[in-house]
């Protein structure tokens, strides 16, 4: 790195900084993670100067932070921290931030721009980064964060890459998922491909399905305006389900190195059968949970799918013919996100067991929030019995073994790995846009008259019936791994 680095963060003044950034950031500084020269500059619309923005960041911090919030460290790490009021669409203040960086940098200086704006001001802030040089790298290192969403189909976010492009180049761009971010999420490739017992089964000879769950319990609330133009299927399909299938999916890279990933993903993404808009009735189910259009800020009849549960499946070697279902929803049981991988059953029953006994298939679970952890059912004799089996939880918990405090925050890893260039956990434009590919034409079926109807779902329960449905017309049932108890099937018949 250069003598000094400058982060920059645009809509500093929103919620993303309160809750996510500056906490983040504030952890790394604790734990001497960010180089010892460097300045903080928050940039977006309010009428803030220096010392309102760091009371202001220190209010969040103490209500924001995971870890023991110290007043000492906190003044310390404050007066690294600047601000200035400034329009993202303004080339005027702008010019502004330029000397306002050149003064606090006093030198070559490496920057990290992060875009915490609203969506429809990434293109015009990178724009005015390159016009005015902030982006070339001739004094240091430059590179830019963007949040998601990126684009809302494949038309905004191939326009947004080529937006990207033309200013930046492919190195210097970091598409954050936050779920990407999170430990739980990168062990996924530690247990697959560092434990040798389980690369061997993990195919379509041996798994039978796999399930990927992101349940939140609360409703829109706050974000309801936004949320109604958006829906379950863009807000959490397009990018952190998709994501997960691509991590579950892949193929062991040739090394752990960012290309390497990256491309392996990629091909999974590739290889996602496209859903036909004959068959999008029978592949997917989407509801409302009730009482939703009745949220401030939604509108009166909204046609706007709040749970969405999907079948996909993956045209390669691996994975021919093995289905994933997906599904997440708003006002659910449980907040909890979580991958469950069932196998198939031994071919043959060898015990002396009733006819109708049936066999219970194994299932690893992966919980990766909010008990992050893994659990494996299988099958053991029950003690004084001839061959009477009973399905039994072997568990792992991250509290357990490494601590509660343990686990940083998705954001503090993110922020980490952008500063020091590491692309891994970030996505790539090809990525983002092939996701795209397959959500869109689900997306235009839903509009259709051969659409599957908007179903109604209560608050609180798992999703609506169709959902179960969906499942148990296959003999199968969806699948709960997360919390403290053993891994369990949901009763497609218990409301």
């Amino acid at each position: 790195m250069s003598g000094s680095t400058s982060i920059v963060i645009f809509g500093a003044s929103g919620d993303l900084n309160h809750r996510k950034l500056l906490p983040a950031l504030f952890n790394l500084y604790r734990k001497k993670r960010i180089p010892e020269n460097f300045q903080i500059l928050g940039f977006a619309t309010r009428d803030w100067d220096d010392h309102k923005f760091r009371t202001e960041m220190e209010a969040a911090a103490v209500q924001f932070c995971t870890f023991d919030y110290s007043y000492d460290e906190w003044l310390d790490f404050s007066e690294h921290l600047y601000y200035m009021s400034g329009n993202f669409t303004n080339p005027d203040d702008f010019e502004v931030l330029a000397d306002r960086l050149q003064q606090l940098e006093s030198g070559p200086s490496d920057r990290m721009f992060y875009l915490a704006s609203a969506p429809r001001f990434f293109l015009p802030i990178v724009q005015e980064l390159g016009r005015l040089g902030l982006v070339d790298e001739a004094e240091g290192k430059r590179r830019v964060v963007v949040e998601k969403p990126i684009g809302t189909d494949l038309a905004s976010a191939h326009a947004l890459n080529e937006g990207l492009s033309q200013v930046l180049k492919e190195e210097q761009i970091f598409r954050i998922d936050h779920y990407l971010g999170k430990e739980s999420v990168q062990n996924l490739l530690v247990f697959r491909f560092a434990n040798a017992i389980f690369e061997p089964i993990w195919n379509r000879n041996y798994i039978d399905h796999v399930q990927i769950t992101v349940a939140e319990e609360v409703g829109v609330a706050h974000r309801a305006g936004y949320y109604d133009n958006v829906g379950v299927l863009r807000d959490m399909f397009q990018n952190h389900l998709i994501q997960l299938v691509s991590l579950v999916a892949m193929e062991p890279p040739a090394n752990f190195e960012a290309d390497s990933i990256r491309d392996e993903k990629v091909k999974v993404l590739r290889s996602i059968r496209p859903i036909t808009i004959d068959e999008i009735a029978t592949e997917t189910v989407r509801g409302q949970y009730r009482g939703y259009c009745e949220s401030p800020g939604v509108a009166e009849r909204s046609q706007t799918e709040t749970f969405a549960a999907l079948r996909l499946y993956i045209d390669n070697w691996r994975w021919q013919d093995v289905p994933f279902y997906l599904r997440s929803g708003k006002k659910l049981a449980e907040k909890c996100t979580e991958i469950a991988i069932q196998f198939k059953c031994p071919p043959v029953q060898m015990f002396p067991l009733p006819q109708d006994f049936e066999m219970t298939a194994n299932i690893l679970g992966m919980c990766i929030q909010p008990d992050e952890g893994i659990h494996l059912k299988f099958e053991a004799k029950v003690p004084d019995t001839a061959a009477e089996t009973r399905s039994v939880d072997m568990e792992f918990h991250y509290r357990d073994s490494f601590g509660e405090t343990s686990i940083p925050e998705a954001y503090e890893r993110l922020c980490l790995d952008a500063l020091q260039g590491d692309a891994t956990l970030f996505t790539r434009a090809g990525a983002a846009e092939l996701s795209w590919k397959f959500i869109d034409p689900i997306l235009e079926a839903w509009k259709s008259p051969n659409g599957p109807p908007l179903t109604s779902y209560e608050p609180g329960s798992w999703g609506p019936d169709e959902a179960h449905e969906f499942l148990s017309s296959e003999g199968r049932w969806w699948i709960r791994t997360c919390g403290d108890h053993a891994v369990q099937v949901i009763d497609p018949l218990k409301k």
